[in-house]
């Protein structure tokens, strides 16, 4: 008897497929409209969350819980408001105030200029509003041709994010200190000056050597190289430099990095340093050089170098670097000073404080 085919032992015939229906997609208006509807949506975002920081004095670790985002994604949408335009910082203290400080700091400091901000409890909207300050200044004396010798840290990068619609001009921004992968872009001369060329559309220039290294011995063969000295020449040809103030602490961005231990810190604080100067150059209350193992390790320009450059702009926002302010201004190094009034305050103070036991004029 002749068995039936496979197909007719159980196999079902497949039953014909129907074809699915496609729906038609959205039209290129609505998608336009859902395009639009997002933006201002995030528009709507970025306003809410400026306006709470700062109308309303609201931190970034109080935004990220309330809007439960991370405090970096809050920093990085309060950037994106003052680079859309949503948030312009403009601070105007009372003129006669600022004009007798101001007059006060020529006759006690030698300064040129003081630009004062209004104090403000959050870090960063201090930080933002005295680099604001540097950026409308910047604004109003760089012309073609211009050098701009760069140093390292939070308040000079603060001042390349808070330029606002400049005209451009041909103005070089060289690396007057050497970069660290350990600082990020935000704080590496490097960028800095990359930023602050892509804000005036001028050029940048990298000092192609670490900013820290192990020996004085070291140092000296670096920067004997020729790049490295092409670049350091260029810098001490500066019209005008931008610098930072450091504190001396165990928490502070020198030890945040890596580049001392917590304990060479608190030797050095222990000996007399109170600060430094563009992230290498230790003094002491006086101004003087401290004598600690951190000196001579950083590839950058010296204080003397820095003295030669006609406009050197210190900046300098938080409240623990009164001491290294004094100390700064007390080189003589320093011609504009950037802070806030109650550092202002605190640094007059504290040379009232120190004048009559300061063991040796200054030259």
């Amino acid at each position: 008897m002749a068995l039936d085919p496979p197909a007719a032992q159980g196999a079902t015939t497949p039953k014909p497929t129907t074809p699915r229906k496609r729906w038609p997609g959205p039209s290129q208006e609505a998608v336009t409209e859902m395009t639009t509807d997002s933006r201002d949506a995030e528009r709507h975002l970025l306003t809410e969350i400026a306006a709470l920081y700062f109308l309303e004095q609201v931190t970034q670790e109080e935004l990220a819980k309330r809007f439960a985002m991370s405090r970096a994604k809050i920093g990085r949408l309060l950037k994106r408001a003052r680079e859309e335009g949503i948030v312009e910082i403009t601070v105007r203290p009372h003129p006669s105030a600022v004009s007798e400080m101001e007059e006060e700091f020529r006759q006690r400091f030698g300064l040129s200029r003081l630009l004062i901000s209004t104090d403000h409890r959050d870090p960063d909207t201090q930080r933002s509003a005295v680099a604001s300050l540097v950026a409308a200044y910047l604004n109003r004396v760089l012309d073609d041709g211009m050098i701009v010798a760069v140093g390292m840290g939070r308040n000079v990068g603060a001042v390349a994010d808070n330029i606002t619609s400049p005209a451009p001009r041909a103005v070089t921004f060289v690396s007057a200190i050497g970069g660290s992968m350990r600082a990020g872009g935000y704080m590496n001369p490097d960028h800095i000056c990359r930023r602050l060329a892509a804000r005036f559309g001028g050029e940048s220039e990298t000092l192609y050597a670490p900013a820290l290294v192990a020996n004085p011995e070291l140092k000296a063969a670096l920067i004997g190289q020729d790049t490295v000295k092409h670049t350091l020449d260029r810098a001490r040809r500066a019209d005008l430099a931008l610098i930072g103030v450091g504190d001396v602490s165990e928490d502070s961005n020198m030890v945040r990095m890596g580049w001392f231990s917590p304990s060479e810190v608190a030797e050095a604080r222990l000996s007399g340093t109170i600060g430094d100067m563009m992230g290498y150059d230790f003094i002491d209350i006086e101004g003087r050089p401290s004598n600690t193992a951190m000196q001579g390790r950083i590839i950058g320009l010296t204080m003397a170098e820095l003295c030669r450059i006609p406009d050197v702009i210190a900046i300098a926002s938080e409240t623990t670097k009164a001491a290294g302010i004094l100390g700064a201004l007390r080189t003589g190094t320093i011609n504009t000073l950037a802070t806030s009034t109650s550092n202002a305050h605190t640094v007059r103070s504290l040379d009232d404080a120190t004048r009559g036991h300061r063991s040796r004029p200054l030259d």
